[in-house]
């Protein structure tokens, strides 16, 4: 399947949620049938995180909203949250990386730009769970397989890594958000914030399992590289740097290329990595009812 362009223009840092994301989450009325990957692409700025951006200042914490009616619940409630069996941890690893120009930098940060790059990866994961990066050298955005290979795995010469929890607010509508226009999860942290107002190179994997229900939505909008893999397979694949893009993803329709039964468990995977100065917007929003008891951090 060749992926698609993004087709609609959306303001940076402001996340796009398709109205039926707010309510029922049933169907999408008058969106693009276009696809990135096999999650929807619902569009993207047509400029990239440029060198001379300027972050906002004030450093705000990500915050959270209640996207249904009749106000939030805590993380771990029915609904998104998971279901009475157990309180999910949606627990991931954040790791620092040093700017390509300084010393003991990673190549990767701080040093490309552009509008999105597909294809960074290949469509399964790895045995070990990770990316497979799927080529033998370098590409637009990125160095190479050594380097990329350290995007997700512990090294101490170039990263850090970080417990982050995402702090995951349910609705009495059962849709789960986290919504960070300002997403800097380890400010100060690792190996600081290099002269900047806050800490912009790092990479976040997130690993869940979900029971897969007819009406199942996933919804993403952020910059930069974005990977999600349900049941090991690449649904959403918003690689390569970017201003804040969206994409959603509809278990429904792609129930038959993911390899997924309705009323059976499966692993959702998750890749991102912020690059550039300039912004870090991390918005998810979603229907799944995670399953994992305990974290799952690898």
């Amino acid at each position: 399947m060749k992926p698609a362009e993004p087709t609609a223009a959306t303001r940076a840092g402001t996340p796009r949620f398709p109205a039926f994301l707010l309510t029922t989450g049933t169907a999408l009325a008058g969106c693009t049938t276009e696809i990135a990957v096999i999650g929807r692409d619902l569009g993207a700025t047509t400029s990239s995180s440029p060198a001379s951006s300027s972050s906002t200042a004030g450093g705000d914490d990500p915050g959270t909203l209640d996207p249904g009616a009749g106000g939030g619940s805590a993380q771990g409630s029915a609904g998104a949250g998971g279901d009475e069996r157990c309180e999910p941890k949606l627990a991931g690893v954040v790791r620092d990386f040093k700017a390509f120009s300084t010393d003991g930098g990673h190549p990767d940060f701080e040093n490309f730009a552009g509008n999105g790059l597909k294809g960074i990866v290949a469509p399964e994961l790895g045995p070990d769970d990770k990316p497979v990066y799927a080529h033998e050298g370098g590409t637009e955005h990125t160095t190479g397989p050594e380097a990329f290979y350290q995007w997700y795995h512990d090294d101490p010469t170039v990263n850090v890594p970080i417990r982050y929890d995402v702090p995951l607010q349910v609705s009495e509508s059962g849709l789960g958000l986290f919504s960070g226009d300002q997403f800097f999860p380890i400010d100060d942290q690792g190996w600081g914030n290099e002269g900047r107002v806050h800490n912009f190179g790092f990479t976040y994997e997130l690993h869940m399992t979900f029971d897969y229900q007819r009406g199942g939505v996933f919804f993403f909008n952020g910059d930069d590289d974005l990977w999600v893999f349900i049941n090991r397979r690449l649904a959403i694949d918003m690689g390569g740097l970017h201003s804040p893009t969206s994409a959603l993803l509809e278990l429904d329709a792609y129930a038959e290329a993911l390899g997924i039964e309705v009323g059976k468990e499966y692993p959702l995977d998750f890749f991102y990595a912020e690059r550039r100065s300039g912004s870090a917007v991390f918005t998810m929003m979603t229907s799944f009812k995670f399953t994992n008891c305990d974290p799952i951090l690898k």
